[in-house]
């Protein structure tokens, strides 16, 4: 490996404090970061903070109009935080509109400061926030939030590429970084299956009346159910 690319342990990864992850979506935690979260979830402990409501990956759905996919989404993100070793306890909602997050600029200040008082009621040192590479409007967003958390608090943060890394080959040469550090799922990786098949809903599992609605491709979750996890350490 390069110096720009490293082995990680969890103490690299978390400075033996808890950590704080930021998911777009309910899903992306598990995804990106689900055998780091079994892992800090084992040892010194970690927060996830649900960015958006993820009501919006069925628009066409009669059966699961928004709130009650809404509704179900927050109960997959409690049962795969469950299956990682978390608690409820661990989860903090903010509920905002999936898919419209970049209309939201004017309050995030405000949405930073509230992440900052999870992260400082956690003591942790380590912000874990989506690539700004993900070409996706609610994955940009909370990185732009997450810039602005670790400049409030003076967190170190690392970004956990998804839809980048499935998408473009070359997104490293786009993003900014110190050190790509890498994690072993080894450990975690049965636990890290059953919290991806949490979100059932992703799956096209339970909503069957929107041919055209999301769901996460086999080659995509087999991608992201093996091989290491990837933390880029952000120069902010």
């Amino acid at each position: 490996m390069s110096d720009r690319v490293r082995r990680a342990s969890l103490h690299d990864l978390s400075e033996d404090r808890p950590i704080v992850v930021l998911a777009p979506h309910p899903d992306d935690e598990s995804l990106g970061c689900g055998a780091l979260l079994a892992a800090a979830f084992a040892g010194p402990g970690a927060r996830v903070v649900c960015m958006t409501d993820g009501g919006a990956s069925h628009r066409n759905s009669r059966d699961w109009p928004r709130a009650r996919l809404a509704a179900l989404r927050a109960n997959e993100l409690e049962a795969a935080i469950l299956a990682l070793g978390g608690t409820a306890g661990c989860i903090t909602r903010l509920g905002l509109p999936d898919a419209e997050m970049l209309e939201l600029g004017p309050r995030y200040d405000e949405i930073a400061q509230e992440i900052a008082q999870v992260a400082q009621a956690a003591d942790a040192r380590v912000l874990i926030a989506p690539a700004p590479t993900d070409p996706h409007c609610d994955h940009e967003a909370t990185a732009e939030i997450a810039g602005l958390v670790a400049a409030r608090t003076g967190m170190r943060l690392l970004f956990y590429p998804v839809w980048s890394a499935w998408h473009d080959p070359a997104y490293r040469d786009r993003l900014p970084y110190l050190v790509e550090h890498r994690f072993d799922t080894s450990a975690a990786r049965a636990a890290k299956s059953r919290a991806i098949a949490a979100h059932r809903s992703q799956h096209g599992e339970v909503v069957t009346d929107d041919p055209d609605g999301f769901v996460l491709p086999e080659a995509f979750l087999a991608a992201f159910g093996s091989g290491d996890e990837i933390f880029f350490e952000s120069p902010i």
